[in-house]
């Protein structure tokens, strides 16, 4: 599958939600992958380390298998910090060990972009533990986020996370599920770009002292920096849209629920509206209260 991921730009080709984000990295030009592997995350660790050792890869590309997700997402940062494009994978109870340094991370924000993937188990059909809904990490560290349904969306998604996480310098949560993520579907190529930034860190104690009083200011901060992304973004994203026949009753959905969706309509052969949220947190609030007014 390395070689298909690795083909040329404007190709069509067949590939998984994870191997498309593999893909979608590289033509961000990322520099910095860290990752502890867990299912439904592990193939983008497992598609960089195989990469990486044969030597398919730009050489400017870091990649390493981390202690724990924690400590992934340590690393990633500290990349980031520096100035690099860093991309950090884990499964939705992953999320959970790195939430000690995620949340002080989404206050002191980034240099670099960083996105960070996480791959929920809706009914715990893999490694997971537990059917962790990751949202409640979204909502709660205010992190902006992006939910793909398809392989294409995964590509692109990626790319226009990166772009988020370096206008804004916060990092960008990539939120797939178990059916996003091992779903295969035709992908069109974009062209890989090397990553050319030289690592540099500075040192600013207002930006990364994270402690009273500052951290209060911090928290005001990012609260205006997600309503700026909320009414500039957000709100006017192509990520959001709205599909169907105008009706008194109309469905909300994201990620593969988006997918399910259109296919029980059809089936059923109902014309309803349904409003697609690719664009999760913030929420598009005018967009939603447009779309259910009636």
């Amino acid at each position: 599958m390395q070689k298909e991921i690795l083909k040329k730009k404007g190709e069509k080709v067949i590939l998984l939600g994870n191997e498309a984000i593999v893909r979608g990295a590289l033509e961000s030009g990322v520099q910095f992958v860290s990752t502890y592997p867990g299912t439904p995350a592990s193939e983008i660790g497992n598609i960089f380390y195989q990469m990486s050792r044969s030597g398919q890869i730009p050489k400017s590309i870091y990649f390493e298998y981390s202690v724990n997700e924690k400590i992934a997402l340590e690393a990633a940062a500290g990349a980031s910090f520096s100035g690099l494009r860093s991309l950090v994978a884990m499964k939705n109870f992953g999320l959970n060990v790195a939430s000690d340094f995620l949340y002080p991370l989404v206050y002191s924000g980034v240099k670099g972009g960083l996105v960070i993937v996480v791959a929920d188990d809706p009914s715990c059909w893999s490694s997971a533990q537990s059917e962790d809904n990751s949202r409640g990490h979204i909502l709660k560290a205010h992190i902006p986020t992006l939910e793909p349904s398809t392989p294409q969306e995964c590509e692109e998604f990626v790319k226009l996370a990166f772009s988020l996480s370096e206008e804004f310098k916060i990092p960008v949560m990539i939120r797939e599920t178990t059916r996003v993520a091992f779903q295969a579907d035709t992908v069109t190529l974009g062209e890989i770009k090397k990553g050319k930034k030289k690592a540099q860190f500075i040192k600013n104690p207002n930006q990364f002292v994270t402690m009273p009083p500052r951290v209060l200011e911090m928290h005001r901060e990012l609260l205006d920096k997600i309503e700026i992304i909320r009414e500039k973004i957000s709100e006017k994203s192509s990520l959001n849209f709205i599909e169907g026949q105008p009706a008194k009753l109309g469905i909300i959905a994201s990620s593969a629920c988006y997918l399910y969706a259109k296919e029980a309509l059809k089936e059923l052969n109902l014309k309803l509206p349904l409003l697609k949220l690719g664009f999760f947190y913030p929420l598009p609030e005018k967009k939603i209260k447009n779309f259910i007014k009636n």
